[in-house]
């Protein structure tokens, strides 16, 4: 039986097709297994689906719908193992997925997230100015989906730098003084999208002060449908905010809190990679039968790192197509895709936190 110590020590983006599928459906089954002992209403489900811990293959492996995260209380530690909580995204008035993380757990969301990110900015911590307001973390026990991803990109960082203050206006000197002090190095940008979008590059637009982070590389994610609304696509959001600063390297990247760590890192190509940690599967709305190479349908997600809550096999309610496997020009083995949106009737998410413009 591999263990998640083993997995991690592999490189994300290795494996070719049938050594990945055999690497996930071992640890499927481990997790799978173990959650059915541990999480009384997991096991109520597997039972009600008629399934048992077993897959031959790893579309076989039983998903939870996301939204039970909203409704149960699913956890398979006790009480008082349990170090965190994240909560979701959400507008007002919406129920949030409570996800709670032992140690374990949490420090294997850390090592894979060091070990994906590092493949797009290099070995070693690098200073990292945050996008955002330092008021967003401010409760370390119980992270917003938005804190939490700062939270989690920070440990790629040297140096710390909120680029917003509270009130969500840009800090030009302290940023200018942050820049200064790392004069020459590659600088770590993280954002969520529409925060970027509607915080940063438009009152960098508004002011004759310009900013200077040609040596940045930008990773961001959460809030598209805000920017469609405004008619901005990934390719414009790029190039423009290229134009105000000068960052020429930008990845988006695709997540969630229901299974923090295991991110999907937008490649030179424009394409959302699945690494060793993870998988993605797309599925049929009608029966939930596995779609076709290039077919849109429900996203799936797999994760290798959840021991603590049953999350390592979660129907999402975001839409997407699988654009192949293996041979992305980038070079990275592995299943790449796009999202394409919300399944219809879905509730709508924030940005990672919706921002209610106060």
């Amino acid at each position: 039986m591999m263990e998640f110590d083993e997995i991690v020590q592999i490189r994300p983006y290795s494996l070719d097709r049938q050594q990945k599928r055999a690497l996930l459906c071992e640890r499927m089954n481990t997790l799978t297994k173990h959650h059915q002992e541990k999480c009384a209403e997991y096991a109520n489900l597997l039972q009600c689906l008629g399934k048992d811990n077993v897959a031959e293959e790893i579309e076989d492996v039983p998903f939870v719908p996301v939204r039970m995260f909203k409704d149960m209380e699913l956890c398979s530690v006790e009480k008082d193992e349990i170090m965190k909580t994240m909560t979701s995204s959400g507008t007002t008035g919406q129920q949030v997925s409570r996800i709670y993380l032992d140690r374990t757990t949490a420090a294997n969301q850390q090592k894979t997230m060091v070990k994906i990110v590092s493949g797009f900015t290099g070995r070693g911590r690098l200073p990292m100015l945050i996008i955002d307001s330092p008021a967003v973390v401010k409760d370390r026990k119980m992270f917003s989906a938005r804190g939490a991803g700062i939270l989690g990109f920070s440990i790629l960082a040297s140096d710390r730098k909120y680029a917003l203050r509270e009130d969500m206006s840009i800090d030009y000197e302290g940023i200018e003084e942050f820049l200064k002090k790392h004069e020459g190095k590659k600088i770590l940008l993280f954002g969520f999208t529409f925060m970027i979008w509607q915080h940063f590059y438009k009152e960098l637009c508004k002011n004759t002060h310009r900013l200077d982070l040609s040596n940045g590389v930008l990773i961001h994610g959460g809030g598209w449908k805000k920017l469609k609304n405004e008619a901005v696509e990934p390719e414009e959001f790029k190039a423009r905010l290229k134009e105000v600063c000068g960052i020429s390297s930008v990845h988006d990247y695709y997540g969630m809190v229901e299974q923090t760590g295991c991110i999907y890192m937008e490649c030179e190509c424009g394409h959302l990679h699945a690494s060793i940690f993870s998988d993605v599967i797309t599925r049929r709305a009608k029966d939930f039968s596995v779609c076709e190479t290039g077919e849109e349908g429900m996203i799936q997600v797999l994760s290798t790192i959840p021991e603590s809550y049953p999350g390592h096999s979660i129907l999402t309610e975001d839409q997407g197509i699988i654009l192949g496997e293996d041979d992305c020009p980038c070079g990275r083995l592995g299943k790449y895709f796009k999202i394409t949106g919300r399944i219809k009737n879905a509730e709508v998410r924030g940005c990672s936190d919706t921002y209610e413009q106060k």
